[in-house]
């Protein structure tokens, strides 16, 4: 019998970046730091990842992603001028903006309704590099099985989660205990859905 085996890298590893985006690029699920919660990590774009993803949380619907800087949130925005000026005043940090993107962007079991997908920029920049490194988004959800509490201590997710998942990114317990704030852009206008 083949037990599968997590591995786990410290944050400041020479290698965690770049072994975590090879992770990523193969297909395979990650855990990693943010500025808010440790999320889930698998390409944006790879069905049969958030697939895999989708079972280990027992959910299925939108899931938010995270790109590699605001002019790559912008390109792959379905909005205008005005609107564009209105994320980039806003998205940053602590907050997720939920707006109209592309076709082809992510796969689309993890859009919203109306072709909409929910997009961070976090403070924490781990995630945006392996971004910048496989040039697409990765997912960004919390790492627990729905319903239940996030998890923001890399051993009790290590201890929970080894083996149904293939890498943790090790950056200490974070004790941020909430995620971020998320807004909808309505028209020209963001509308809070989580505070």
């Amino acid at each position: 019998m083949n037990i599968k085996i997590t591995q786990r890298l410290n944050l400041n590893s020479k290698k965690s970046t770049l072994y975590a985006a090879d992770v990523v690029q193969k297909g395979g699920i990650i855990v990693y730091p943010t500025d808010t919660l440790y999320g889930f990590g698998v390409d944006a774009k790879n069905k049969s990842a958030i697939n895999k993803l989708n079972k280990i949380k027992g959910r299925k619907g939108p899931i938010s992603v995270i790109m590699k800087d605001i002019e790559t949130v912008i390109s792959c925005a379905k909005i205008d001028n005005n609107q564009a000026q209105i994320i980039r005043k806003n998205l940053k940090g602590y907050t997720t903006i939920i707006l109209p993107v592309k076709s082809g962007v992510v796969d689309k079991s993890i859009m919203g309704k109306d072709e909409t997908l929910g997009v961070r920029l976090p403070n924490h920049k781990f995630a945006q590099n392996i971004c910048q490194i496989i040039d697409r988004p990765i997912t960004t959800t919390s790492v627990n099985r729905s319903g239940k509490k996030p998890l923001n201590d890399p051993k009790k997710i290590f201890d929970l989660f080894n083996g149904e998942f293939d890498l943790l990114i090790d950056d200490g317990k974070n004790n941020y205990l909430k995620g971020s704030t998320i807004y909808k852009l309505e028209n020209y206008k963001l509308k809070t859905i989580r505070k």
